[in-house]
């Protein structure tokens, strides 16, 4: 039987290695606390052992890792990448959105629900094998899977492909600068709209931070100093305080403030310098 073997960096950024379905490697954290994940579940400190037990909780809980993954879920944050992405096809500000799910890796979707369910509840996703049954069930709900046979986690080439689709009007979650910059280039090339929403940002260096914050719609704000210290001055609107989105360009923040007609919760509005971040309520330490 071919070895499945993942690979997924979460509460601050720990590195944890899951194969056949077992946890076999944790890494140490990069930061200690994070205000979302003490609300949800209730986590002071981020530990090796508090990252295997997520891990092990989220496989347990919905599947994930596994053919039987849920792919329809609640929603767990107000205005996550996948959340706000859902939002924008639902009411056609998004032709198509390209993402990353566990099991499959990079996917093409136009269905909202699917969009959110693959995303909601996992954090960075560096690598994955393709679990054959869950890229069928994948494929049967309007996801198109770039890499079937590997579960290539390659957003550049989801762009491009969704180009060849004839999608015009694309969000795209992203995590690093290269893949950020070719996907500029691509769109000046064929003049699409690729809508970008920068996520899992903890610890990306100063230099490459900055340059990213001047390409990207809309990003996390994460744990990352630099991410938080650069949009001074740049970002148009933010949507929270403890784990802020903030909003780069009109289109990002279009797509942000028609994510939050959805949300349930009540919402101050107001204007102000940005960003908003009281000492209080940020995770830490920030790198």
């Amino acid at each position: 039987m071919p070895k499945e073997r993942h690979v997924m960096e979460l509460q601050g950024r720990t590195r944890v290695v899951v194969e056949n379905g077992k946890v076999i490697e944790v890494g140490v954290p990069m930061t200690e606390y994070c205000p979302i994940f003490d609300k949800v579940r209730g986590i002071k400190k981020f530990t090796p052992k508090t990252a295997k037990d997520n891990i092990e909780f989220r496989m347990k809980d919905f599947g994930m890792f596994s053919e039987n993954r849920e792919l329809e879920m609640e929603i767990f944050v107000g205005f996550g990448a996948s959340e706000t992405f859902m939002t924008a096809l639902r009411r056609g500000l998004l032709d198509t959105t390209i993402t990353v799910c566990d099991g499959a890796g990079t996917v093409i979707t136009g269905n909202p629900r699917l969009c959110q369910g693959m995303g909601s509840r996992i954090s960075g996703l560096t690598e994955t094998s393709p679990i054959q049954g869950l890229i069928k069930r994948i494929k049967a709900a309007g996801g198109v899977v770039i890499d079937p046979g590997t579960a290539a986690i390659d957003q550049v080439s989801g762009v491009r492909k969704a180009i060849e689709l004839g999608f015009r009007k694309i969000g795209v979650s992203v995590a690093n600068l290269k893949d950020l910059k070719e996907i500029r280039r691509i769109e000046k090339e064929t003049g699409t709209e690729v809508i970008a929403f920068g996520v899992h940002s903890t610890g990306m260096p100063d230099n490459e931070a900055k340059e990213f914050i001047d390409l990207v719609d809309m990003a996390t704000g994460c744990t990352s100093k630099w991410i938080r210290a650069g949009v001074a001055g740049k970002t148009i609107a933010q949507f929270g305080t403890a784990v802020p989105i903030f909003a780069i360009t009109t289109r990002g923040r279009e797509l942000l403030l028609e994510r939050a007609k959805e949300v349930k919760d009540p919402i101050l509005v107001n204007t102000m310098k940005l960003p908003v971040l009281p000492e209080e309520r940020q995770p830490g330490p920030l790198v």
